[in-house]
Order: structure tokens, then sequence, then C-alpha cells
């Protein structure tokens, strides 16, 4: 059904249809790959738009993105993986297996932070384009958020975080942050093997997601990105600095990066992958987590660590470990129900899984910010929604 030509499909479609081409038509995107997944069913599936508009390459949906933070919740599976056997431990302070990594709060002290804080972003590390955009802390450190081009190790990124001042104690307050780049640091110390090698062995291997890993294999496939723009998005340049919000330094992109097989492995940010990849994983824990994780391990992921707390642009949000999930609908009256679990990623990517209606949707676009935080993110959304009650 979800192969049909569009003029053949049912017409409980046509809401999906409609969200993405308004968004094509209005030259809010330039290119789109739309999965949605109901009760382990395909629904829907559309590759829309172009791949490389400048030379007109129409998207397929088997293009490979730069998955920016997709790559945030694969990390924290490969994690929890690695807990189940034994390997790490959530609550143990991470100077059991990274000595030297002290950051200290502002009066000097250094308290220990866990893996649990560093995946629910809980542990007063911060990120280098949320400082404000003269000369912060992270960029006075030389800090890399892993997406730019840098040729410093994950070990000598993790030095350089490590010298920045925490920006609250550990399990006080909530602030989104490179603790995932952090988590991957510690993964490759407890085991004394590169991330993208556990990542392979623990996630992505026994899964099959063979277009996911932290650079290209195929180049071809390779989605050019874009940025939102006036009157259309641009194709972002490398090096381009790109504000995610007013008054922040912004991220410093570099496209090359995804083609670069010896960049560091950021556990935040890095990978590369395709959108039936990432339904792969993300039906495997909406359905237990076999053969990756038990489902205690699901569990652990799924479930709101932070309270009240969580991002200040989403309220009603808490966090999990690895991706946000949803307390309370009122706040944005949200049609998603409580518990749904939902992230981004800043090159234009959304996705979100609904347990209790058996749902899982993934958006991967070319087109930042608005496949990310834009309105086509709630348009998509709205449109899931009304197409599963018209086919009740």
């Amino acid at each position: 059904m979800s192969s049909l030509p569009i003029a053949a499909r049912p017409s409980t479609l046509a809401p999906l249809d409609a969200a993405i081409d308004a968004a094509l038509d209005q030259r809010r995107l330039v290119g789109a790959v739309v999965l949605v997944r109901h009760r382990g069913d395909e629904l829907f599936r559309r590759a829309a738009g172009w791949a490389d508009r400048e030379r007109g390459i129409a998207m397929r949906d088997d293009a490979l993105f730069r998955l920016a933070s997709v790559t945030k919740p694969i990390v924290a599976a490969a994690t929890l993986a690695l807990a189940q056997r034994g390997v790490v431990d959530l609550d143990t302070p991470v100077t059991r297996w990274l000595p030297e990594f002290r950051p200290r709060l502002p009066d000097g002290d250094a308290p220990d932070l866990t893996l649990r804080q560093l995946l629910s972003h809980q542990s007063g590390l911060g990120y280098r384009f949320l400082d404000a955009p003269d000369d912060g802390p992270h960029a006075q450190a030389g800090v890399s958020d892993g997406m730019d081009d840098s040729d410093i190790t994950l070990a000598e990124n993790l030095r350089r975080i490590a010298r920045v001042p925490l920006q609250f104690a550990p399990g006080t307050g909530w602030f989104y942050s490179l603790g995932v780049d952090v988590a991957g640091g510690v993964l490759e110390a407890a085991t004394g093997r590169s991330l993208q090698d556990i990542v392979r062995e623990t996630v992505t291997g026994p899964l099959g997601m063979d277009d996911t890993a932290f650079h290209a294999r195929e180049t071809a496939r390779l989605a050019v990105p874009y940025v939102s723009d006036t009157p259309a998005p641009h194709p972002l340049a490398e090096g381009e600095v790109v504000p995610v919000y007013p008054d922040t330094a912004g991220i410093r992109f570099s496209p090359a990066r995804a083609l670069d097989a010896h960049a560091f492995p950021s556990g935040g940010a890095g990978m590369v992958g395709s959108a039936d990849d990432l339904m792969r994983f993300l039906e495997t824990l909406r359905g237990g987590g076999t053969p990756i994780l038990d489902p205690a391990g699901v569990a652990q992921m799924a479930r709101n660590h932070t309270g009240p707390l969580g991002p200040p642009d989403a309220p009603g949000w808490g966090y999990g470990l690895g991706f946000s999930v949803l307390h309370d609908p009122a706040p944005t009256g949200t049609p998603e129900s409580v518990g749904t679990w939902r992230w981004g990623g800043a090159y234009g990517h959304s996705w979100f899984v609904d347990p209790a209606r058996e749902l899982s949707v993934v958006a991967l676009t070319n087109t930042l910010y608005e496949g990310m935080h834009g309105a086509f993110v709630n348009e998509l959304r709205d449109a899931v929604y009304a197409t599963l009650e018209a086919r009740t």
C-alpha cells in the first residue's frame, strides 16, 4: 500500500502527502524521506523532493543522511547493552574508566558524574553551539561539538570538555550537552575498543543496519544538506555556522566530515544512516529490544529520568536515556500519548515513537533546521494522527 503512486493511495493517507507537499511547495524543505509504521506494519513510505537540487537528483528512500543527534539514541542503546553485560554501570562515577575526566563547578569542586547523568543531560555539561555568540567557554577550550572539521581525537576532545566549568551540580538540573560524546569515551575506555566497533557489535550489526556508521560508505547516496533561507533553502557550505536559537553561538558544520573515516567518533552527533535503518532500530526498541536489549534495558531508556526538568522549549517533555519522553501533553496539546519518545537531529530530522498507539514515525530531511524544529515537524505529527483516526 505504502509504495503505491500517490494518486492510487487510499484517501486516508492524504494528510501525510499533503503535509509533505506543503513543505516542499512552500520551499521550506528541499527533500525528505518519511516512514510510518503502525502495529508493526508499514503504513506510509515516501521519498520526496531533491537529494541534490542543483544537480536535479531526486530523493530516494534509501538516501543516506548525516544524522547529527539521531546518533544519540543509538549510542545510548550501545551503552545499555554493555551495562546489561556488566561492562559498565550507569550509576558508577565515570572516573572509574576516565580517571582524568573531572570537570569542576565554578567554586572549584569536582563532583562525580555518571553515565546515567551523561545520557540524560543532567551532568552539568553543555554544548559549544549553545554558548553565547562571542568566545564562550567551550570555544576558549577548543571543544568540538562533533559536527565540525576538527582533526583532534576523541580523547583530546574529552580533555578539552573537562576544562569547561560545569553549569550545575550533576543531577540538579537539565541542559543539552556533550554528555553522549563523553559516554562514548567511557565505552572506549571500558572495552579497549573503538566506539565504531562497539556500536557495530552491540546495535547496528545485530539489527542489520548496514547503512549506519560514523562515515558514509556509499557517498553517491548521501543527500546534500541545505539551510532554511528566503526565498528558498541554500546549500550548506563547508564550515558554515548556523545558530540553532537566537543569541547562541551556533553549530559550525562540516558536511565533509561524513566522508572522513578518520574523524573522531562523536557519540552525540557523528553518524550517517538511512530512514529504514532508523525505523528498524526504533521498532526494535518499541518491540522490547531483542536482539540488542532486554525489556528492562528499553524501560531504562524510555523512562523519564528528569521529572519536570527537560528541554525548555518543549513543556511537558522530560528526558530518558537518549531521547525526550512525554509526561504531560496538556501544555502543548499534542495528540501524542503519555510515554511517547521523541528527538531529532540538527541536519533536519525528527522522529517519534508512541508505544501506546504502537506507532513509529521517521522523517529524515536534508533541510536544517525546518526538518528538526520547524513547522513541518508538528504538521507531520498531526497528519499521522489524523491518518490513524481516519482508519479507525
